[in-house]
């Protein structure tokens, strides 16, 4: 049977704040890619608003699966975002072993926490259950944090790292399982940056900084690369154009005035994702 490309999200679903699956599902399917989603946990907003409503999925998430094997679901890529527990990364690997063929592109998303600090909720149990998570990963898309925790390595204190330290650092992380790296979010005075590897070699993309953070920004970067790797383009193609693409995003979020964790406003140009 003739189908279009298809991606099982992993993440949770958002209401507000334009973020995990809420983010990626109109992304992936504005470029002509089925996203299906698999729920981690349903949120009213997400956490980084003063008041937030979760209901946590892990108990559902074995019959929720075992639904998708009994009706022999087949997928090209399988994308995972954020886990909120060792049990989740249990069932996701599990996921991955008995719905991966040949033919499916794995894209590890390790949402473990930015700036130099793991998120409250990482456990010593959760690190290393995501270092093994890893492992199963064609690519994996961490930011510095995330890169310097699966490597046990100390987080730079100014936060800098040179371009050589980089291709260390992606290196060891294609040690651990990935043919593919992106360390993601690198800053660099006015400019921010993505430091792409494969084949033993890397290359570092920068684009203009413009205003500060915002949340799913990485939610967004991950779903245009997964389309964009399982129609087919190159890992540089998809990362240069996922980050052409928030920035554009983030340009009118700072026109819009829009606080930072209402995320990034996709929809005004979701018609340029083809």
């Amino acid at each position: 049977m003739k189908r279009q490309k298809r991606i099982a999200l992993v993440n949770d679903i958002t209401g507000f704040g334009r973020c995990s699956i809420a983010a990626e599902l109109p992304l992936i399917s504005a470029m002509q890619v089925q996203a299906c989603p698999l729920p981690t946990a349903i949120l009213a907003v997400h956490t980084g608003f003063p008041d937030y409503y979760l209901d946590d999925y892990t108990a559902r998430m074995p019959a929720y699966i075992r639904s998708w094997e009994k009706n022999k679901l087949h997928f090209d890529g399988i994308a995972t975002g954020f886990l909120g527990s060792a049990e989740q990364i249990d069932i996701v690997r599990d996921f991955i072993a008995r719905f991966r063929t040949p033919a499916t592109r794995v894209m590890v998303d390790p949402v473990m926490g930015d700036h130099g600090r793991l998120y409250a909720s990482y456990t010593e149990e959760m690190c290393a259950g995501m270092g093994e998570l890893v492992r199963l990963a064609d690519l994996v898309t961490p930011n510095l944090t995330e890169a310097c925790n699966l490597l046990g390595m100390k987080y730079p204190e100014d936060g800098r790292v040179t371009a050589e330290e980089l291709e260390y650092m992606a290196a060891g992380l294609t040690d651990m399982g990935p043919v593919q790296v992106v360390i993601t979010g690198l800053g660099q005075d006015d400019e921010v940056g993505n430091f792409v590897y494969e084949a033993g070699r890397g290359r570092l993309i920068w684009q203009p900084r413009i205003g500060g953070d915002r949340s799913g920004s990485g939610d967004v970067f991950a779903g245009i690369v997964a389309a964009s790797l399982v129609r087919g383009d190159t890992l540089m193609a998809a990362v240069e154009r996922a980050a052409g693409f928030i920035a554009k995003c983030i340009a009118y979020a700072e026109e819009l005035e829009l606080p930072w964790n209402y995320g990034l406003p996709f929809e005004q140009f979701l018609t340029e994702l083809k």
